[in-house]
Parts: C-alpha cells; sequence; structure tokens
C-alpha cells in the first residue's frame, strides 16, 4: 500500500502540484470510510484534486456547485410522475456518485447543507419514506471558501463533526507553483489521460488493511488523553466529541500504512491531530479576540500531553 500511494502521489502530482500533505489526507479519509471538508481560497485547485484522484481511482466523480437557491431536492433528487403509467419513478440527484465534490458548500443554507447530514452517516437516503443505498465508496468532500468571504455561512457543528478531516489547501511554494505554470504551459493533455493506479477492489482491500493494524494499549491511552485535554483545557469553550478520538484512531492507523507499517507510532496520531481537530473545537471567546487560532491551541495541547515510548 506504501507503493501504491507513492504512485498515486506522482499521478496526482503531475497534475496537482505541491499539494501532497492534502493529497494524503483526502486518500487517509477515502481508507477509512470518511469524509473531508477541504478549505482553500478560490483557484488553489480544489477542485481539481479531487477530480484527479477519482480519475486515478477509477471512482465515479460527481460535483456539486452550492449556491443560495440550491434545495435539498436538487442535491438528492425526487420522485417524477410517469406520464404513461401514472406512477411515480425515484430520480436520482448527483449525491449518488461514489466520489462527491460539494464545492463551495458554505455558499448554501443550513437546510441544504443538512440535506447530505442522512447520507454522510448512513450511507442512505431517504425519499417519500424509501430508503436508498449509496456507493460503498461514497465519499463527500465539501470544499469551502473562509468563512470571511462575502456570501458565506458558517457549517453547523453537527454537519462540522461528521467530517473526519479539514484539509487546508495553502497556496504552492514558489518552485512549485513556476512548475505548475511551466506543466500546464507545454502540456495540452486532459484528465482523460490520468493513469489508473488503484482499482475499487483494491480500495476495499486496503481498507481492510487498514482494519487489521494493531494498535498498542499505550497508543489507545495517548488518544484519549489528547481528545479529554481539549475538554478541560481553558482555551476551548467547546472541547472534542468521543466521536473525534474514534476519528483520529481510525486516521493514524491509515497513516501507518501508507508509511508501511502495521502498527500506529504516536508520530501517526501526531500527524493526524491537527486535520482531525481543527473543525471539532471552539476556542474560548477571549482568545478568538486576540487573534489566536484552533490549530495554535491544538499544538499547545499536543505538546501538553506525555508521547508513549
Amino acid at each position: 500500500m506504501a507503493e501504491r500511494f507513492e504512485a498515486l502521489r506522482g499521478v496526482v502530482g503531475h497534475w496537482v502540484v505541491g499539494q501532497d500533505a492534502a493529497l494524503r489526507q483526502i486518500f487517509v479519509t477515502l481508507l477509512v470510510g470518511g469524509h473531508g471538508l477541504i478549505e482553500g481560497v478560490p483557484g488553489v485547485a480544489k477542485t481539481l484534486l479531487v477530480r484527479t484522484l477519482a480519475r486515478a481511482l477509477r471512482l465515479e466523480f460527481g460535483r456539486i456547485q452550492f449556491t443560495p437557491d440550491l434545495m435539498p431536492s436538487d442535491i438528492l433528487g425526487t420522485s417524477i410522475l410517469e406520464s404513461a403509467g401514472g406512477t411515480f419513478r425515484f430520480r436520482e440527484g448527483p449525491i449518488f456518485r461514489e466520489l462527491l465534490l460539494a464545492d463551495e458548500i458554505n455558499r448554501a443554507s443550513a437546510k441544504t447543507q443538512s440535506a447530505l447530514l442522512e447520507a454522510m452517516q448512513e450511507g442512505t437516503v431517504t425519499i417519500d419514506g424509501v430508503r436508498h443505498s449509496l456507493s460503498r465508496f461514497f465519499t463527500v468532500f465539501a470544499t469551502q471558501n473562509p468563512v470571511d468571504q462575502e456570501g458565506t455561512y458558517p457549517l453547523p457543528e453537527a454537519e462540522l463533526d461528521r467530517f473526519l478531516f479539514k484539509i487546508v489547501v495553502d497556496y504552492p511554494g514558489e518552485e512549485d507553483e513556476r512548475s505548475l505554470l511551466r506543466r500546464h504551459h507545454d502540456e495540452g493533455a486532459g484528465l482523460e489521460d490520468v493513469t489508473v493506479v488503484l482499482e475499487p477492489d483494491a480500495i476495499e482491500r486496503a481498507r481492510g488493511i487498514v482494519r487489521r493494524v494493531t494498535v498498542a494499549e499505550e497508543i489507545l491511552a495517548y488518544v484519549s488523553d489528547l481528545v479529554r485535554a481539549t475538554r478541560t483545557d481553558f482555551q476551548y469553550g467547546l472541547g472534542a466529541s468521543p466521536r473525534a478520538g474514534l476519528w483520529l484512531l481510525r486516521a493514524a492507523k491509515a497513516q501507518a500504512v501508507l508509511d508501511g507499517r502495521a502498527f500506529v507510532l504516536p508520530e501517526d496520531v501526531q500527524e493526524m491531530w491537527l486535520p482531525t481537530l481543527r473543525h471539532r473545537v471552539m476556542l474560548d471567546p477571549a482568545l478568538e479576540v486576540e487573534g489566536q487560532t484552533a490549530d495554535a491551541a491544538l499544538l499547545r495541547t499536543l505538546q501538553g500531553i506525555t508521547v508513549p515510548r
């Protein structure tokens, strides 16, 4: 799996330059069956990153552009009346895909955002009292612009907690940006030329490998101590839920697999700490006024917990 991921990184990195950390977190999200929230300013290849990954994994890609007038039925689908037989037929919405990009999710109302909750939690959609199952690979990657930009709405806490990661996509470095310009100037090939690295059945086997990764009792205690520390630390107005600890452990197991190990190290937990927790905690209002960030507070928490050896 470590070798396969390196091949995947090379293929996706050919099209999306300088976003290796984001790619790793997105792939971990898929391996553990979670969902990802991707934040970054417009134009840093958030959409391209997910679309290219779908091509490299031969998964069906779908995209929804969230706008203030988008309705839940525009996402989930609706029942339509057949003129011939006089019966209703369910017409699937764009949510019935494997990798779903919910683009600029925080531009839609909370009512429309909540249409994703059942699908993300249960893997099903209920329309007119009938449950419809989604793909075993159904994964939502929701992009959002920073909430201080015009026309955006913060996501409700219940919805944020359904996302495994909040993945921050920043501007590429100087050399990466020059490489990006040079590559797209010289080449005219499209995404149809992306090489398939992993087939869907191989992804399912990889998920089984992640589930079987060994976790020592000391690592379990370390994860518990970290999550519980956010509930007693004065820095936080709201600490992390038990779900945060479960997702942190699963992400650490996937991180170990991508590094070629069948056991979790403390470093795996530390690597997954910020993306797993940054959207699940709320800072104390006094610290927010001072300009503090959740990342800074979480790093202080991480440094305050004894690392098992």
